[in-house]
């Protein structure tokens, strides 16, 4: 057997150079490139690696761990699990930053694999520079803080271990139902150790796509159900887009009739304009889709995992029959639903033919066009704003944002208020202009995750919206897409501290406390000055005073060479009444404040809505 003589960290950069997809009918590898911030637990070993195999795996410099984690796992969620990223750090503190991002991966079902430099394996020098020790067991290290948020987890303690690590990983990342993070934490004495690898390791490999049918029984089984249906509803989650099943979906809607409902991660699987689309469903649902909801006799989720924004925390069809179509049997059975365990693409495929003839009454589809219809009057009322209007609401931010940036821009966007007014308000047109995290509800994502959509679609404007609190949490990466020539548009909606959580506060009796800036305690307020810290980490920045400057902002902004920071101060008590669902947040059973005791009674109500799996 022919063998090649390689360090551990080389075997791994050329192992991975080898992996190969096919995407849009061509060719091309799997992983992307390699994000990494080198420290003392990995700068010898893999930097040393991947400088050798720079020109096949190219890797980039980050400032921030969590960061450059996020922007590879955006990278793959705009290519729809398509294509990866590999991140590696130091040991200690530097893996750690990661874990965060680890866990929104794993929460979002997003493949990266996750490369932490580990303590020595022989342990000769131990305790290294930044180890943890455990007095009870000798083999835990900061890494195992990966085990509960990777799909797969691994120690590589030998250099040949590597032989089934990344088959296993790989393997894991490709596979619809199971994909999500690996992580290989990588002993930084073993990085540097020689093996007589088998040559045919590193050969080409091309990885396929897999397709899970489902099971007939299943399919029969919904397909019954929906021609029993008087007002039936389908919820499309990410799995959709995953599966590129969007136009299949779209002409499953025009030819039975259903209506379709989108969750975060399927908002844009039909855009907008079209007959048969509802909008956003749930607590920061529009109107349509949730009367909808409530009126159907049967709910389909499609690639949905069901969380409680998209059920109202299993209030909004508390009673209705419902099917769970996913490639993953965990979700397809929950919420106590019939399931039908599939790819999306193959399950609507086999839908479609099973359906047709069949059709919703056209009464049905008369009252869901009025639906519409009056929904989108109320979007265009909300997101209606004049020139000089100061302190906006952030409707009227996103109505003005729309209008500045063209049909085919992205926009971005992961935590606070904004992603409820987005999902009822932004307007998508094509596939993949919307990219949202919520599954994770990441504060500090969205820079981060802007740059890595910006990788994945170079062509495509991105606009990154994002709060002065998101900011203030991570905004390094900015300065990583003016270095590696990255455009970003990002527009900071500056309302003085955490809005959304204060109306929240407030909704559930308390009054305003350490959420707004002047709600906390302090000796004095700073004066953020956003469009000048913007300014220092090299983009372009300017700070808009009304709605109308705002809007001219957005001119300059598309025709900058380079990131273009707008920043805007906002009303933190305005956001859109219209549309919604209830949330389950518990509130205090007892209190000297009568508003909690009221808040209190309103909760009851809301859970005696909820669903019964008893």
């Amino acid at each position: 057997m022919s063998t090649i003589r390689l360090t551990a960290a080389q075997a791994l950069v050329r192992w991975l150079s080898a992996q190969h997809v096919v995407v849009d009918g061509a060719e091309v590898p799997y992983f992307a490139g390699v994000w990494a911030i080198f420290g003392h637990g990995n700068v010898a070993g893999l930097g040393e690696a991947l400088y050798a195999g720079r020109d096949a795996l190219p890797t980039w410099r980050a400032h921030n761990e969590q960061g450059m984690a996020h922007a590879a796992i955006a990278y793959a969620k705009q290519m729809r699990r398509q294509r990866a990223m590999v991140c590696t750090t130091s040991i200690g503190p530097g893996a750690t930053n990661m874990v965060t991002a680890a866990a929104l991966a794993h929460v979002n079902r997003l493949p990266v694999l996750l490369v932490p430099g580990d303590v020595y394996a022989s342990r000769r020098p131990d305790p290294v520079l930044q180890q943890l020790e455990d007095f009870n067991d000798g083999t835990v290290s900061v890494n195992d803080c990966f085990k509960p948020v990777s799909r797969y987890f691994d120690r590589i303690l030998r250099p040949e271990q590597l032989l089934d690590a990344l088959p296993r990983a790989l393997a894991t990342m490709l596979d619809p139902a199971s994909c999500g993070p690996a992580t290989l934490a990588f002993c930084q004495d073993v990085q540097a150790e020689a093996f007589d690898y088998p040559a045919h390791f590193f050969e080409r490999r091309l990885w396929k796509q897999r397709r899970q049918p489902a099971d007939a029984h299943e399919l029969d089984a919904l397909a019954a159900a929906i021609r029993a249906a008087k007002r039936p509803l389908i919820i499309a989650g990410g799995g959709v887009r995953y599966s590129q099943a969007e136009s299949a979906l779209a002409a499953l809607a025009e030819t039975s009739g259903i209506p379709v409902a989108e969750t975060q991660a399927g908002k844009g699987v039909l855009g907008w304009q079209h007959p048969r689309a509802l909008g956003s469903i749930g607590v920061t649902g529009s109107a349509a889709a949730n009367t909808a909801a409530q009126q159907a006799d049967l709910i389909v989720g499609i690639g949905t995992r069901l969380q409680d924004f998209t059920t109202g925390s299993r209030s909004l069809f508390p009673d209705r029959k419902l099917f769970q179509v996913n490639v993953q049997a965990f979700d397809a059975h929950k919420h106590g639903a019939e399931p039908v365990v599939g790819d999306a693409l193959s399950v609507i495929d086999a839908l479609s033919a099973r359906l047709r003839g069949w059709c919703v009454a056209e009464e049905v589809v008369l009252a869901d066009r009025n639906a519409i219809a009056a929904w989108n009057e109320t979007v265009a009322a909300v997101t209606a704003g004049a020139d000089d209007q100061a302190l906006p609401s952030d409707a009227q931010v996103i109505g003005t944002v729309q209008r500045g940036v063209g049909e085919d821009a992205v926009v971005v966007c992961a935590a606070g208020g904004l992603p409820g007014e987005l999902h009822k308000l932004w307007r998508t047109s094509k596939p993949g202009g919307y990219h949202l995290e919520y599954g994770y509800s990441c504060m500090g994502y969205e820079i981060a995750g802007g740059l890595g959509v910006k990788m994945a679609e170079p062509q495509r404007e991105v606009v990154v919206m994002v709060g002065d609190g998101s900011y203030l949490m991570m905004n390094s990466e900015l300065a990583t897409s003016v270095m590696l020539g990255l455009k970003l548009i990002v527009v900071v909606l500056d309302n003085r501290g955490y809005g959304c959580i204060n109306r929240l506060q407030q909704a559930t009796g308390s009054p305003g406390f350490n959420n707004l800036l002047a709600d906390s305690r302090h000796q004095m307020l700073a004066d953020i000055d956003f469009a000048a810290h913007a300014r220092s980490l090299g983009a372009l920045s300017e700070h808009a005073a009304t709605l109308g400057e705002l809007g001219a902002s957005l001119g300059r902004a598309r025709a900058a060479d380079r990131s273009y920071v707008v920043v805007i101060d906002t009303d933190p008590l305005k956001t859109t009444e219209a549309g919604g669902w209830w949330w389950d947040v518990a509130v205090p059973e007892v209190s000297d404040r009568s508003e909690v005791n009221a808040a209190r009674r309103a909760y009851e109500h809301g859970v005696r809505m909820k669903r019964d799996l008893s």
